[in-house]
């Protein structure tokens, strides 16, 4: 395969498994071959075994990081801080992509980024969506109310009133009774202490904000 002919198979993707060549008329032997010839020439950048980036200045923009994080990982969904400072609720910018999956927990380090992998059982695996991320990607990030219940549940001891100030969270991006439903879903009594407890929290918080 010429490289125009990859670009032109791609469509556009600046993300893709090699697996994806393999229906063509070239051998694995041969795919496997070129994509190494690409990747010394720097046209490629290879993040695990299978899994390439069409690099600058082929791509027209670099993958979201978020959709990385669920291709490195599958199952995944991106979760804790990295979801809670995609959807506002914290103000600081998180390096790393955290995310939650059901199968081992671990670090992958790319030349394109850090990601995390946080374990849950898989009574624990929902509450998240499906986000187009352009270029026929799809990044796969929990909601603000799961992510927040995740990063509860995955965090050891007492959770008060003191951790919840840390956090620094943004009052009008949490709905209360969308957190107090989920927490009730899993069915967990530390989150459903949690939750009732964040839900207060914040009303209190917003309650500061409005001006008397």
């Amino acid at each position: 395969m010429k490289w125009q002919a990859l670009l032109e198979t791609l469509r556009g993707l600046n993300v893709f498994e090699s697996s994806l060549l393999l229906a063509g008329e070239d051998s694995p032997a041969e795919v496997a071959r070129q994509l190494a010839r690409w990747v010394a020439s720097g046209r490629l950048t290879q993040l695990r075994r299978g899994l390439y980036v069409v690099a600058p200045p082929f791509a027209a923009a670099p993958p979201d990081p978020m959709v990385l994080a669920g291709l490195l990982r599958s199952p995944s969904y991106v979760s804790l801080q990295s979801a809670l400072s995609y959807h506002g609720v914290i103000p600081e910018a998180v390096a790393a992509v955290t995310s939650v999956t059901t199968r081992r927990p671990g670090r992958v380090v790319t030349p394109l980024g850090e990601f995390h992998y946080r374990y849950v059982k898989r009574d624990l695996f929902w509450g998240y969506d499906g986000l187009d991320a352009g270029a026929g990607h799809r990044a796969y990030v929990a909601d603000a109310e799961k992510a927040l219940l995740d990063l509860f549940w995955l965090t050891p001891g007492k959770l008060d009133a003191h951790f919840l100030k840390e956090l620094r969270m943004d009052p009008g991006r949490i709905d209360g009774a969308r957190l107090e439903r989920h927490a009730r879903r899993s069915g967990q009594p530390k989150l459903i202490r949690a939750a009732g407890l964040t839900a207060r929290y914040l009303q209190q918080e917003h309650e500061a904000e409005v001006p008397r």
